[in-house]
């Protein structure tokens, strides 16, 4: 007999939630509709409050939705809470990562960026924008053989791409490749002709 009453028990449990889950996903749809309304009229902080009024700490979607929101309301704090979040939720989703650079540039926090595009490189080694970005951090840093493994790797892959050669043969001036420098200003200039700063390169190296 207690078997049996738990299992009927069990079976509404299961049918109650199945009859609230359209119930909550329509809330859901309905939350992120008015949010989007909100957004395109930047009135930010109604928008993240659409969303606020269901929020779901386990939720990802939601999470990284309140990172964006918070990050275009300048509440780059919060912005970085629920970006953080996310990343908790989904470790491998790289989106997130992404997002989470964004206010922490606000605030200027470059390590903390940098230690962003690292973890990023570590689940995804090719990825284009985050190699570029960290590549730019080590440059400024005058880090120049770490920008130079950075700019190399985007270069061998998309052999066009204007910033990543001029970076490239930047990065190799400064650390001394002066031969793979000159021939990389002059790819640059194959690309953008007359290019500025191919042309101050190479004027350099004519010194």
């Amino acid at each position: 007999m207690e078997t049996l009453r738990r299992n009927i028990l069990a079976i509404v449990l299961l049918l109650i939630s199945i009859s609230a889950f359209p119930q909550s996903m329509n809330s859901l749809v309905e939350a992120f509709s008015k949010s989007y309304e909100a957004e395109n009229a930047k009135n930010y902080i109604i928008a993240i409050n659409r969303l606020k009024a269901g929020y779901d700490p386990d939720n990802y979607v939601i999470n990284i939705r309140l990172g964006w929101l918070n990050y275009l309301a300048k509440q780059y704090t919060e912005s970085i809470y629920y970006y953080q979040k996310s990343i908790s939720l989904r470790p491998y989703a790289i989106e997130a990562r992404f997002g989470c650079v964004k206010p922490l540039s606000a605030l200027e926090e470059w390590d903390k960026v940098k230690k962003q595009y690292i973890e990023i490189l570590t689940i995804d080694p090719q990825n284009t924008i985050a190699n570029y970005w960290l590549g730019l951090i080590y440059y400024n840093r005058k880090d120049f053989y770490n920008a130079v493994k950075l700019f190399e790797k985007i270069v061998n892959l998309y052999p066009l791409d204007y910033d990543s050669v001029i970076m490239l043969a930047w990065s190799k001036l400064n650390y001394g490749k002066q031969q793979e420098a000159r021939v990389l200003f002059d790819q640059a200039l194959i690309i953008r002709p007359n290019d500025s700063s191919a042309l101050t390169g190479l004027k350099l190296l004519s010194k």
